[in-house]
């Protein structure tokens, strides 16, 4: 089978190679999936980099989330002809790949596997940060920054879907359409006059989901309603949240961090499962869709890995994994 390896960190177009090497063996409680497709996430290019929150033992093979098909199941948990999502990260960008019964999330057989292949860190990160951190009815109100990435267009499908209504935030005023198409409920340019713009919609986000920081996220700090909750997934600006001490004292504000691969390790595999259940029934009813900007063959990793650092994409890089 054919499989990419890195042997030293750098940059991923020049240390990444696609090699042969033999099918690995079929051991107990174990399943042999066929990859169908794979994405490539930022988090890929910084594991391969060397700058992602763990480092591989080298040689490794990258590749953190994907969609295969069952050839052969040593586990009663998986049938052969199952379509699976992988919860261990690491090692999917290659054809085969044997895995852990426990390891693999089955989901519909009629999901599309390009479709599929992202559901395992992007979606399932804009879910739990929109069930887990403040209770959320019907008619209330979220804001969230850089909203064009891939986790805030989840977020905004997700929340169109229970009725939360959502204050999306960009850094220029081009995405405001694509935004809208997504089921955007007010996009705005995310600067000096956001406050404003959010006082003439009057509306108080309960739940602010910042990914910038800085700035950006302070001017989120200053629009939470009372009692309001902001989570922090990502840093994009690399500048810290200076926040006022009458915030907190005041307003009773409430700051958090996630990051989706501790909350995997640390929950029990039907709670694993009953997200992904949610995530991949919104998928197959159309209610649910990332961008896809390019699909490239394995065989083109590395124009593939080129393509996926330009800022000026429309969606998502994806491997397709042939036959």
């Amino acid at each position: 089978m054919r499989t990419t390896t890195f042997q030293s960190f750098g940059a991923p177009e020049s240390v990444v190679s696609l090699d042969e090497q033999a099918s690995p063996p079929l051991t107990p409680g174990h399943v042999r999936v066929r990859l169908l497709a794979a994405p490539i996430n930022p988090a890929d290019i910084n594991y391969i980099q060397g700058v992602y929150g763990v480092k591989p033992e080298l040689p490794a093979t990258p590749g953190m989330e994907g969609c295969g098909e069952v050839m052969e199941s040593t586990s009663p948990m998986i049938s052969t002809g199952n379509r699976v999502i992988f919860l261990k990260r690491g090692g999917l960008w290659q054809e085969e790949v044997v895995a852990a019964a426990e390891d693999l999330i089955v989901v519909p057989t009629e999901i599309d596997p390009m479709q599929a292949c992202m559901l395992g860190i992007n979606p399932l990160t804009a879910l739990l940060m929109l069930e887990n951190f403040r209770p959320l009815a019907e008619g209330e109100c979220i804001i969230q920054n850089a909203a064009n990435s891939n986790v805030g267009r989840c977020l905004i499908q997700i929340a169109k879907k229970r009725g939360i209504t959502t204050i999306n935030t960009v850094r220029r005023s081009e995405l405001f359409q694509e935004l809208e198409e997504f089921g955007a409920d007010h996009v705005f340019v995310d600067d000096s006059d956001l406050k404003k713009h959010v006082r003439n919609v009057e509306l108080n986000p309960a739940l602010a989901i910042n990914c910038v920081g800085g700035d950006s996220g302070l001017r989120q700090i200053s629009l939470l309603a009372e009692e309001g909750v902001q989570v922090t997934y990502g840093a994009m600006s690399k500048q810290a949240i200076k926040v006022p001490n009458g915030a907190m004292i005041f307003k009773r504000l409430r700051l958090e961090g996630f990051w989706v691969t501790k909350w995997l390790e640390s929950n029990e595999r039907s709670v694993v499962q009953a997200a992904y259940q949610k995530l991949a029934e919104m998928v197959v009813a159309g209610e649910l869709t990332q961008a896809i900007d390019t699909i490239y063959p394995l065989s083109s990793i590395t124009e593939a890995l080129a393509h996926a650092q330009q800022e000026q994409r429309s969606g998502k890089i994806l491997l397709q994994m042939e036959g």
